[in-house]
């Protein structure tokens, strides 16, 4: 039996300022929307140039208060042809960021962007 990657789904808290995110930073295209306004949610399907996997935004109207990513969430990766120009851009564009790091014993290879509700997104460096 063969198995094929979707999408993965992360909650948001204001629909606009993720796909702002997501777009701007990552470069990201909206590939379709589902609107259940009787049900006060959204769902937005982002994919990457290929087309072959989608990240999914779930938007419930009006939340109350964040919510808790928690210890188990790990992150999101994503590949960068150019690294250190990437690096540069998100730090420009006021993002949360951390410095370029590696594996022990290994050159830097990859940093950590926060998106605005707080899910890491790991950018590497494409091979």
């Amino acid at each position: 039996m063969k198995y094929k990657m979707l999408h993965t789904c992360i909650r948001v808290m204001n629909l606009e300022k993720s796909l702002q995110f997501y777009k701007e930073a990552l470069g990201l295209k909206e590939s379709s929307r589902k609107e259940f306004p009787e049900h006060e949610f959204t769902l937005v399907y982002l994919t990457d140039e290929s087309g072959y996997y989608e990240l999914e935004l779930t938007y419930n109207y009006n939340p109350d208060k964040p919510y808790e990513i928690g210890n188990g969430f790990s992150h999101i990766a994503v590949a960068a042809d150019d690294l250190e120009k990437s690096h540069k851009r998100h730090r420009e564009m006021g993002y949360k960021v951390t410095e370029l790091m590696g594996l022990p014993g290994s050159p830097p290879r990859y940093y950590f962007v926060t998106d605005p509700d707080g899910y890491e997104v790991e950018v590497i460096r494409q091979k």
